[in-house]
């Protein structure tokens, strides 16, 4: 915990931007008309692709005792698999609503 605690501390900087971006992020999504959503989520699922690789490139150059690193890369790995077939099930249940029914 102490070394959690040290970190931020040293990193105060990081932090604010972390938690302006999500404040920023929020209202940005917020105001996203319905008509944009499916090509917003096919760059979303992009995004989160690229995220994807690199919390596994970022997971292999780790060092292996490195445990924070570790459960910090794969989570990433787990949430951005997540957002990405989440995101893919939106655009499909999007897509189906513009066919036409039998």
């Amino acid at each position: 915990m102490q070394e959690i605690i040290e970190f931020i501390s040293n990193n105060l900087q990081i932090v604010y931007i972390i938690i302006l971006a999500i404040f920023v992020g929020v209202e940005v999504i917020k105001s996203i008309p319905a008509v944009l959503h499916t090509p917003l989520m096919s760059g979303a699922n992009a995004l989160s692709g690229v995220v994807i690789v690199g919390a596994i490139l970022v997971m292999l150059h780790s060092d292996p005792t490195d445990y924070l690193a570790l459960t910090l890369g794969f989570a990433a790995v787990v949430l951005g698999i997540l957002n990405v077939v989440g995101g893919f099930a939106v655009t499909n249940r999007m897509l189906d609503m513009f066919k036409k029914k039998k």
